[in-house]
């Protein structure tokens, strides 16, 4: 099984939005057996005494313009040891591969890609946090997904 993690800086905007747009995509290329996503923060402003916040609600109204549930998600810290646990991190933004160095390691550094070089594009997903455009987000995110399926396909089946 392929394992992916998407990082962001809270886990509550656009990494769960990323993980919930890929298991879509995931489900219907029939792949869910095959390719196991999830997602997680570099930072722990949205974890309070061990409890991470649900998905921000613009952004999980922007998953149910499209179809997507995002129920039960609530923010979770990238760990160290999830290096050994995933093939793949996924990072939103130049600083979310910082920060995810930091935590993961050099020594991963190979397991380590920026979502929108998966759409042949070298700028940063638009984070909606501060930008309110939660479409945008949603639009790149996508771009990113369906990219990153069609390498994972290439490299793998």
């Amino acid at each position: 099984m392929i394992r992916v993690m998407f990082v962001c800086h809270g886990n509550i905007c656009r990494s769960p939005m990323a993980e919930f747009i890929m298991r879509k995509l995931v489900n219907e290329a029939g792949l869910s057996d095959e390719i196991f996503v999830a997602s997680s923060a570099t930072s722990t402003e949205e974890i309070w005494h061990g409890q991470g916040n649900p998905v921000y609600p613009p952004a999980k109204a922007e998953l149910k313009k499209h179809g997507i549930s995002a129920d039960g998600k609530c923010a979770v810290q990238l760990q160290a040891s999830d290096g050994d646990k995933y093939d793949y991190f996924i990072g939103m933004d130049t600083m979310n591969i910082r920060n995810m160095k930091r935590i993961l390691g050099n020594s991963k550094e190979d397991k380590i890609y920026k979502m929108l070089t998966f759409a042949g594009r070298s700028d940063d997903v638009s984070d909606p946090w501060y930008s309110g455009d939660f479409r945008r987000a949603y639009s790149d995110i996508e771009e990113g997904c369906k990219g990153l399926l069609e390498f994972l396909k290439e490299r793998n089946f």
